[in-house]
């Protein structure tokens, strides 16, 4: 089995995910990363852990110019990044595929630099694959495969009891170049209490493109909202100038037959832990 870019899943992860618990397969067991209350609650929903799906991309990052004075967006690094992390995603998806599973709960998709190439970095998505204990199909994602969910166990069984499911991960990225000031600007504001609106504006611009283009996945999808979006920044050790903005999400849709009156009510918890 290959992605997109014909990466087959490695022989030893092959190995590994022929050793999970699964349908024709009982004497495998499963793996994840659920605490104990996640790992509860999600059987709780009718749902089994199958076994952790990881999925990496090491990716060389082009270059593009941006003049000193100048807001802009770097499309190529923006390209580059969100490309990256779809990539991790697929690859992700695939092992969930491999394995049989429904989906995946509480997937982390984490960046970091490579010491041997300023210009390189590893993108890495990681969660628990889960199936549905009574083989129920309607809850998979997007075109029958698997979906995706940053939810922790807890979100998706709270998710579930509403009435919704979630359908896939959805992203949006921006990285963005912040015009330097000039010398007699930065010379007037000298001890003074001023918005720099520059920055204001540049900032307040990238956040929007990057939270845009998540929406514009999320409907592309068919869902009916985006659950638990957070928004991150980062520089990835570009100049001080160049910022990331990315934006995520889980894409939900109400489950079919499942009326908006059947959420249940609140309930006061009090945490006895000190």
């Amino acid at each position: 089995m290959a992605d997109a870019h014909g990466q087959d899943i490695p022989e030893h992860a092959l190995a590994r995910l022929a050793g999970l618990r699964r349908a024709g397969h009982p004497d495998g067991i499963f793996t994840s990363d659920f605490s104990v209350n996640e790992f509860l609650l999600v059987r709780k929903a009718g749902f089994e852990p199958v076994g952790l799906c990881v999925g990496s991309c090491i990716y060389h990052l082009g270059f593009q110019f941006a003049a000193w004075g100048s807001n802009m967006e770097l499309d190529v690094l923006s390209t580059a990044m969100y490309e990256a992390r779809a990539l991790a995603m697929e690859r992700m998806r695939l092992e969930a595929a491999q394995m049989g599973a429904d989906g995946i709960v509480g997937v982390r998709l984490t960046v970091k630099r490579l010491e041997w190439d300023t210009k390189v970095l590893e993108f890495v998505a990681i969660g628990t694959g889960v199936v549905h204990a009574k083989g129920h199909q309607g809850f998979k994602g997007p075109n029958g495969q698997p979906f995706t969910s940053a939810l922790s166990g807890q979100d998706f069984w709270t998710l579930l009891a509403a009435g919704y499911r979630p359908l896939e991960m959805v992203m949006g990225s921006c990285v963005y170049h912040v015009a330097r000031r000039g010398p007699i600007a930065a010379l007037g504001s000298i001890g003074q209490n001023v918005e720099l609106t520059n920055f204001s504006l540049a900032l307040y611009e990238a956040r929007e493109i990057a939270m845009e283009r998540m929406q514009t996945e999320a409907s592309q999808a068919g869902a009916e909202g985006v659950v638990g979006a957070d928004l991150h920044e980062g520089s990835h050790n570009w100049s001080p100038h160049v910022i990331e903005f990315f934006a995520i999400g889980t894409a939900v849709l109400p489950i079919e037959g499942h009326e908006a009156d059947d959420i249940p009510d609140p309930r006061l918890v009090l945490s006895v832990n000190s």
